[in-house]
């Protein structure tokens, strides 16, 4: 029980979002390749929320 209870766990994934759009620490290295993933995951991660929430409308309205 407790195996899947730790796998069910999603403050890993919830603590992901809240980093990637939270502004770079100024103390870590940086470079164009590293601030061009984040911005891609930043787009994914907009459309995806988007796409749940285009598919939650149609299911509540049919």
């Amino acid at each position: 029980m407790k195996k899947l209870l730790n796998f069910l766990n999603l403050g890993e994934v919830f603590g992901y979002f809240v980093r990637v759009f939270q502004k770079p620490d100024p103390s870590r290295p940086n470079s164009s390749y590293l601030r061009m993933m984040h911005g891609i995951n930043r787009i994914s991660i907009l459309m995806f929320l988007f796409c749940l929430g285009v598919m939650l409308y149609r299911f509540l309205t049919r």
